[in-house]
């Protein structure tokens, strides 16, 4: 069961180092000194977290690391001593160990001149019988379409445990395109101005991220699990390359290393080499094993393109039925690649054969089949752009012949799909997938040509806009009616909201509830509304 903290220790986070928060995202990041971007943790186990933080003083700093079961740090020990490396951008990480499982615990770090950093509160994931942990789902954050109102929201919900990212965490775009200037909010627009490409450009970027308050304050009271998604990369990244990368940038497998590097560097997450196995799993008490997925730059082939296949064809329908059959369901394709699911299941099945209640998988990309309506095609607005209505009429036409809207995700590698599943049926699993990248949020029924096979909770975005700024001639209640109505193994989505996604499970059940924000064109934690799901242990299904 998870440990109650004491209410007065969290006030007491309040006003520890929250005056780096007000530094603008404008500011430059080499002009400040000290602790620049408050503190962060990552990757708990029963007894350990890492824990980072930020120092940037006159070369390489070394600094101590204070942890303590409370807030005014009496009997704190030192979790170790740890360097802000000026070749690592100043930052220093490391793991504490030897804690008390399922635990709530509270650090801090040192420099040799005595300052020290924001307070962090952080747990340890609990060991041995376990009657429920809530998870905190985000993604999709996207700076200067708006505030960070789900990320504030989520720091102050209290039953939270753990916060889980799905990926894109930051976007690469120069300012100006996406969003365009009209969209843009004011006063938020990142560092560089250009599209991030070199070293320097990434580190600039995440740390123009990393100052939003919002940001700093998750960090600062959760221990979060992160997986990046493409834009970390580039849009649309795959094993060879991206649609957001062209020759003039450069070789591609530079800009990966570099973006790799550097989300290792900012995030609260442990380093690897290159090489190393970027997939991980954490378990929680006998109530659940979490998996956590990479399918962006590992084993990713390239994503299909239906325009480019029809184009200068004289006969479509024979077209798209050759590309539907042929090239479509290529069993060679992959997604996360044979190793990782070979993996997978095996990981699957030792939490099976341990008695763990729950296989719960966080991956970046929508699971769950998704076909376009043909109504769809009508629902563009007038004044929308040329590639919206392009994109709806072929999804439109592509439906007709049993294709996906959307060849991103994993609707674009159902063969690859199909083998990760039917992995998940040989180790019994009871699957819950966690997915974020589309923007909206889903709840699908997963199966295979042998039944079922698992549900998917789909995480909608912070800030990013989804599917209803395409299908903008539509009521968002009318297109989501109309989508599940054409899709069986759609049970519920949304289309309309930002937010963020909280998964509570126990070992009878496990209920997703999406929270959506009011607002984020000003500064609010206030809800709309929310939406809730529930699956039952043993069914695989949404019920």
């Amino acid at each position: 069961m998870t440990m109650n903290i004491d209410r007065r220790q969290l006030m007491a986070l309040g006003t520890f180092g929250l005056g780096a928060l007000s530094v603008p995202a404008s500011a430059s990041m080499m002009a400040a000194r000290g602790f620049t971007h408050g503190v962060a943790s990552g990757e708990p186990s029963s007894g350990s977290v890492l824990l980072w933080t930020r120092y940037v003083g006159n070369g390489d700093v070394k600094l101590t690391a204070e942890i303590s079961a409370n807030a005014e740090f009496s009997g704190a020990r030192i979790a170790g001593e740890v360097e802000a490396l000026a070749d690592r951008d100043h930052i220093a990480k490391i793991t504490a160990q030897g804690l008390t499982p399922n635990s709530w615990y509270f650090y801090r770090f040192i420099a040799p001149d005595g300052s020290k950093s924001a307070v962090g509160r952080t747990r340890t994931l609990p060991e041995g019988p376990t009657q429920r942990f809530n998870i905190g789902v985000v993604g999709c954050s996207n700076m200067p379409f708006g505030y960070f109102n789900a990320y504030a929201h989520a720091a102050q919900n209290a039953a939270l445990d753990l916060m889980i990212h799905t990926g894109d965490y930051i976007y690469e775009y120069p300012v100006g395109t996406y969003p365009s200037k009209e969209q843009a909010l004011a006063g938020r627009a990142p560092e560089p101005m250009t599209e991030i490409i070199q070293l320097a450009d990434y580190r600039l970027r995440y740390a123009a991220y990393r100052k939003d308050p919002d940001l700093q304050r998750l960090h600062q009271v959760l221990p979060m699990i992160a997986m990046w998604d493409d834009h970390e990369f580039t849009n649309d990244a795959y094993r060879d390359g991206a649609q957001n990368h062209n020759a003039g940038e450069g070789d591609w497998d530079v800009r990966k290393r570099i973006a790799e590097r550097v989300y290792r560097e900012w995030m609260p997450v442990s380093d690897k080499d290159e090489g190393s196995p970027r997939w991980s799993e954490y378990q929680i008490g006998d109530l659940a094993t979490l998996f956590v997925t990479e399918s962006r730059i590992t084993a990713r082939d390239e994503q299909l393109d239906l325009a480019a296949a029809l184009k200068g064809q004289s006969d479509i329908q024979a077209a798209l039925a050759a590309f539907r059959d042929d090239v479509w369901q290529d069993t060679a394709r992959e997604m996360i690649g044979k190793e990782q699911t070979a993996w997978l299941g095996s990981a699957m099945r030792r939490s099976r054969a341990s008695g763990t209640k729950w296989q719960v998988w966080s991956q970046q990309c929508v699971m769950g089949r998704l076909n376009l309506p043909q109504e769809a095609a009508n629902w563009v607005a007038a004044d929308a752009p040329d590639y919206a209505k392009q994109r709806l009429a072929i999804g439109a036409l592509a439906a007709k012949m049993g294709l996906p809207i959307n060849f991103d995700s994993w609707d674009g590698y159902p063969q690859a799909r199909e083998r990760a599943l039917k992995a998940a049926q040989a180790a019994e699993a009871d699957l819950i997938v966690l997915s974020g990248d589309s923007h909206n949020g889903w709840a699908f029924n997963l199966e295979t040509a042998d039944g079922k096979a698992g549900v998917e909770f789909g995480g909608h975005s912070v800030t990013s806009p989804g599917l209803e700024s395409y299908l903008s001639g539509a009521s968002p209640d009318v297109a989501a009616r109309t989508l599940r109505e054409t899709n069986s193994q759609l049970q519920w989505t949304d289309t309309s909201n930002r937010g963020y996604m909280t998964v509570a499970l126990t070992p009878e059940k496990a209920m997703s509830t999406w929270h959506f924000l009011d607002t984020i064109r000003s500064k609010s934690t206030a809800l709309r509304g929310s939406a809730s799901q529930t699956v039952v242990r043993g069914t695989n299904s949404l019920g």
